[in-house]
């Protein structure tokens, strides 16, 4: 089940550069249902007092991320999955992207 999640109210930094998102088990590259490959960016979720590290996929490689860079996710959502006895859940964005600073005035 896909579960939209509202980030109205949160802030995300990326915790370092986007990798490739690879297989369990073959380590073989991931893609979405196009055959488009997935990247996974991990990210520090700001909000509510609150504060956490998700791992976020997305396809296409997102540019221009690196340690703590302030970032915009469109489109996330919580991915449930099960794998035999096991379940959990997974995030999903259409797209990451580094946040346009504002520029000082002189």
């Amino acid at each position: 089940m896909r579960l939209p999640i509202d980030t109205s109210a949160v802030s995300f930094v990326s915790a370092g550069a986007p990798s490739p998102s690879l297989e369990y088990g073959t380590k073989a590259p991931r893609t979405d249902e196009n055959g488009q490959l997935l990247y996974e960016v991990e990210l520090f979720a700001l909000g509510g007092g609150a504060r956490d590290r998700i791992k976020v996929r997305v396809v296409g490689e997102p540019k221009g991320l690196g340690d703590f860079t302030p970032v915009k996710v469109t489109g996330l959502q919580a991915v449930t999955w099960t794998q035999g006895e096991r379940t959990g859940v997974s995030f999903r964005a259409q797209k990451v992207e580094a946040a346009a600073r504002a520029s000082g005035a002189s």
